[in-house]
């Protein structure tokens, strides 16, 4: 996507493109130090905000101040990666199927195509991963896409089985992702909301 031949959007759009961006960032890899710096300085502009969304970024904030690059590395290492398979899959084949590599994935690649999305050579995940997922809804509302597209994407790839990914990284034994999943759904919950009221 040329950046450049984007029209501008609004600020309101440029948040929820934020968010879904630094979601993608986050299950993508661990975050380096500088992202946890500056996730933990955050934490001062929303001290007087209130709501779900407000408070996973304080917690999510209070996470990144606490631990250093190379803890949160590890604790990222154990739960996605692991030795054989992974404490926590961030696959959604697995959560609407019970398997990777399922039908909904081969629906998604189909919807994928159609917004005109190809897959990156030498991207060893699949699409289905939900980092790509927050990217491609990233891309989908700074490239101005319609509203219902938006909405008809996220039902039917993200909002069947974000809130099961939500449940597993709260529950984990854990310090820093358990507020990643926080703010996972206290996201999604808003989107849920804003697109019924769309």
């Amino acid at each position: 996507m040329n950046q450049r031949e984007l029209a501008p959007i609004a600020a309101e759009e440029r948040a929820r493109a934020d968010h879904y961006a630094l979601l993608s960032r986050l299950f993508h890899s661990p975050p380096d130090a500088t992202l946890l710096a500056t996730l933990a300085a955050s934490g001062r502009a929303i001290v007087a905000a209130d709501g779900d969304l407000a408070r996973a970024w304080s917690e999510l904030a209070s996470a990144a101040g606490a631990f250093d690059q190379q803890a949160v590395r590890e604790e990222y290492e154990r739960l996605f990666i692991g030795t054989g398979r992974p404490a926590i899959f961030l696959y959604g084949s697995y959560y609407q199927a019970g398997f990777l590599m399922e039908e909904p994935l081969a629906e998604l690649r189909q919807d994928l195509a159609t917004l005109g999305f190809a897959r990156l050579a030498g991207v060893g995940e699949s699409e289905d991963h939900i980092a790509a997922l927050a990217d491609v809804m990233r891309h989908l509302i700074v490239a101005g896409v319609a509203v219902e597209r938006q909405r008809a994407f996220f039902a039917r790839h993200l909002q069947t089985w974000v809130e099961r990914l939500a449940d597993q990284l709260e529950a984990a034994s854990a310090a820093f992702y358990p507020s990643v999943g926080r703010l996972l759904r206290s996201y999604c919950a808003i989107e849920v909301e804003a697109f019924s009221m769309a």
